[in-house]
């Protein structure tokens, strides 16, 4: 009997572990270990944090769902990992008790997600900082909170600043950022107060629309022809100013200190600030020799796969193989990393380091449907190794395509979003030899009425396969 343990249950975890105890539950020993005892269907925490959705309606317990998989689930939190006696050390959590406990594995998927590294700039963030943060169910029902206090004030009269975008030179994630500037709009535009409030965007990108995937680039002239003209375009029609090229270096109360592209220092007032933290590995300490932490863990915490690292940039970019393909640690191959737990080999967009030595560059976003998909992935090769030995199945980033629909208003009569398709996720050379490394005849972005429907069916669809229900294998990631 195999021991296949899962640690971590967003998309890429959650995703894996239905597949696994679908394949192997019956025969095998399947254990899921997650710090929560909820998924949390993070893409709608947008609308939480506008107080536009019941923060229940993004949530469902775990537990039941992985009973009917047989797949055993551990309430806790993995700290350490001996790689040598393939076991981890958990720090259990709940009704199961608290203390500690060791759990054994044959092979081993890592899918912990993000650590949300707020300390990586001084004051930032809801827990004794001065912004707020959407990355999680609390985090989001704080930035509604301190929201519907600014719109109090509007409502009074006040008018009020509310700075939106990213709080670290090296943040991902700004698709989330502008939902929920694009989602404030609406909502102000709805109470009847947009005239009270200055709406400004600020994010390390190279420039808007860059979103840390170099942008998009579209074949028809919808609204221009890039993500960046699309933005512009979308963000004057909203009223909302932007700054870009600028990573933000601390947050007091009221404003946010920042570097710019050329090295230069200034700072952005707000009464209102939501900034995505910088996100890094959940590093457990490693047990079972010296240097083995280096075998598994690169320096921001992120488990090293099948990638090929240390490329400079303009090579890495011409290289597609470097991106990994099967997930899989190379010194201990019976561990994998899915989501945002792996570590890429490099950026997607073009990095940049300013005069003062401060790296201010849009990280590779590894989320929602990416993640799903190499959860599928790995998950598929474990029960390949479990079954025959070997391992089948790929797909690399620079070989994937991803789809994301970014709401911008969540009402189904008045709303829109924008709906990018985007193929491969990293930008091929050797498949698509053009400016861009894309397929142009894929690749695309539009807004509209449409995308709300879609973005809102996306909720629906996903939350019913991420419980398994019936016909969840059929949904793609």
């Amino acid at each position: 009997m195999a021991k296949v343990l899962v640690i971590g249950a967003g998309f890429a975890g959650q995703t894996a572990a239905l597949y696994l105890g679908k394949a192997l539950g019956r025969d095998h020993d399947i254990t899921v270990v997650n710090a929560n005892d909820h998924f949390y269907f993070i893409p709608s925490f947008v609308w939480v944090g506008t107080g536009r959705m019941n923060p229940a309606r993004t949530r469902f317990p775990l537990k039941p769902v992985y009973d009917r998989f047989r797949v055993r689930f551990v309430h806790g939190m993995a700290h350490t990992i001996n790689p040598v006696a393939r076991t981890v050390g958990i720090e259990r959590r709940g009704q199961s008790g608290n203390g500690q406990l060791t759990l054994e594995y044959d092979y081993l998927l890592i899918a912990t997600g993000p650590k949300l590294n707020f300390e990586g700039t001084p004051g930032l963030g809801p827990h004794g900082g001065h912004s707020q943060s959407i990355c999680t169910l609390p985090h989001a029902e704080s930035a509604r909170d301190g929201y519907l206090e600014c719109v109090d004030r509007m409502t009074r009269g006040q008018r009020q600043r509310l700075v939106i975008g990213t709080g670290h030179p090296g943040a991902t994630c700004q698709g989330a950022a502008f939902e929920y500037i694009s989602n404030l709009h609406k909502d102000l535009v709805a109470r009847g107060i947009r005239d009270k409030a200055d709406l400004h965007w600020i994010s390390n990108e190279r420039e808007l629309g860059d979103f840390g995937i170099r942008g998009i680039r579209m074949p028809v002239k919808a609204r221009g022809e890039s993500s960046a003209d699309f933005m512009g375009a979308a963000f004057k029609d909203f009223g909302i100013t932007w700054e870009v090229q600028k990573g933000v270096t601390g947050v007091e109360a009221g404003k946010a200190h920042w570097e710019d592209f050329d090295g230069n220092e200034g700072e952005t007032a707000f009464d209102f600030a939501m900034l995505i933290p910088q996100f890094q590995g959940q590093r457990m300490a490693v047990e079972g020799g010296e240097g083995l932490a280096e075998q598994i863990f690169n320096p921001a915490g992120f488990v090293k796969v099948d990638g090929i690292y240390g490329l400079p940039f303009p090579e890495l970019e011409r290289t597609p193989e470097a991106w990994p393909a099967v997930y899989r640690n190379p010194s201990f191959p019976e561990i994998f990393a899915a989501g945002i737990a792996f570590a890429p080999p490099g950026p997607i967009s073009v990095p940049h380091t300013n005069p003062r030595g401060t790296a201010i560059s849009a990280a590779p976003p590894r989320t929602g449907m990416v993640a799903g998909i190499i959860g599928r992935v790995c998950a598929l090769n474990i029960i390949d190794l479990v079954r025959t030995g070997k391992a089948t199945h790929q797909e690399r980033m620079t070989e994937m395509a991803a789809a994301c629909i970014a709401s911008m208003g969540d009402s189904l009569w008045d709303g829109s979003a924008a709906t990018i398709m985007i193929y491969p996720v990293v930008p091929n050379y050797k498949a698509y030899p053009t400016e861009d490394g894309r397929d142009p005849f894929v690749t695309h972005l539009e807004m509209g009425l449409a995308g709300a429907w879609m973005k809102r069916m996306i909720h629906s669809t996903f939350m019913h396969k991420l419980q398994g229900r019936v016909g969840w294998q059929f949904i793609p990631e």
